[in-house]
């Protein structure tokens, strides 16, 4: 029977700093990149307004932009477990 304590049912490896630090860079960088894009659709919206009504396919650049963002950062936390899940060099 289980118990009704709170621990995790599975034991966590005790955590490698060399790898804490590499998962923190590449999330860093990731970061950076994320909001590089996200500052662009900031910027449209506060110093080019107009730019964002203009329509592609039928649909405003806002849209676009928007789910843009959004599979972006799908994108970059599947980049992100991928580059995390790696074995570190000694």
């Amino acid at each position: 029977m289980g118990s009704f304590g709170h621990e995790p049912a599975v034991k966590s490896e005790p955590e490698d700093l060399a790898v804490a630090a590499r998962n923190s860079r590449y999330g860093l960088v990731l970061y950076s990149l994320y909001f590089a894009f996200y500052a662009g659709f900031v910027g449209l919206n506060a110093f080019a307004p107009a730019a964002m009504a203009v329509d592609l396919a039928g649909i405003n650049l806002a849209i676009w932009y928007g789910l843009g963002l959004i599979v972006a950062a799908m994108v970059l936390a599947v980049i992100y477990t991928y580059l995390c899940s790696g074995k570190v060099e000694s």
